[in-house]
């Protein structure tokens, strides 16, 4: 009788530690979650923010503050879907993508960008315009440049597109948005990658580039330094440091509007 007695004391003993365990990771989860959306709702914020009180006076700044718009508005929608850590991590990234549109629109307005934004690593890998190119392909013309301008009014950050890098810049136009929504590049892809980029410092060879993101990165590496043409390793993580405060005015955005051309 007192070895039943001492065998059910230790099953309840076991049972509640495990219950107390349970309990104390399902409160660090909670922790965790909660700790991620203060930080996104913190970026969303100040991204809504400048959205509100920014007014483009180029077409260079008007088309980045469109796109940190519609940013924001994804941002909003992903964050009251937010139930993990991860959802959560992507609404900051969403929010800081716009707020690189924003720092974008008021470098085309002559304003004060503002503290460095978290660096995102795919954005540095996929290197950046250092020089103005005018290419022509199968008819249709299409022209990058590392400032705004009137006839480069479309920005992107850098990153990756459906697996392939694209280089952080201005354009004539947002060449690499059907891949965005489709999720996949077209088969004139690689021309119009070949014509614009080739021979530019930190940024793949188009082989190198339709064999895939890596691929590329690889090429880059080897034939331009980090990849990230001459911005080096000037930021931080990407959605690892994004909690620090930055205060000020940061730029930010979506991916531009208009046709791939003849693509």
């Amino acid at each position: 009788m007192t070895g039943t007695i001492i065998v059910i004391a230790l099953v309840l003993a076991v049972v509640a530690v495990v219950m107390v365990l349970a309990k104390n990771r399902a409160a660090a989860r909670q922790q965790q979650l909660d700790d991620a959306k203060a930080d996104a709702r913190r970026w969303v914020e100040r991204l809504g923010g400048q959205v509100m009180n920014l007014v483009g006076t180029n077409d260079a700044a008007k088309q980045a503050l469109a796109d940190a718009a519609e940013r924001y508005t994804a941002a909003g929608s992903q964050m009251e879907q937010a139930n993990t850590v991860e959802q959560a991590r992507l609404v900051t990234k969403t929010a800081l993508e716009g707020l690189y549109y924003v720092r974008a629109a008021r470098i085309a307005m002559d304003l004060d960008p503002g503290p460095e934004l978290p660096e995102d690593p795919e954005a540095r890998r996929a290197g950046r315009v250092t020089e103005n190119r005018r290419v022509e392909v199968e008819g249709h013309e299409y022209e990058a440049s590392p400032e705004p301008g009137e006839r480069t009014p479309h920005y992107f950050p850098g990153g990756r597109v459906a697996g392939r890098p694209v280089p952080q810049g201005w354009y004539s136009e947002p060449w690499w948005k059907p891949a965005l929504v489709a999720g996949a590049w077209g088969l004139g892809s690689m021309l119009l990658f070949s014509a614009m980029f080739s021979g530019m410092y930190g940024i793949p060879d188009a082989h190198a580039w339709e064999a895939g993101y890596d691929a590329g990165q690889q090429d880059a590496l080897e034939s331009g330094g980090d990849g990230g043409g001459e911005g080096g390793d000037s930021g931080g993580d990407f959605g690892g440091d994004a909690g620090g405060d930055f205060g000020g005015d940061f730029g930010g955005g979506d991916f531009g509007g208009g046709d791939f051309g003849g693509f």
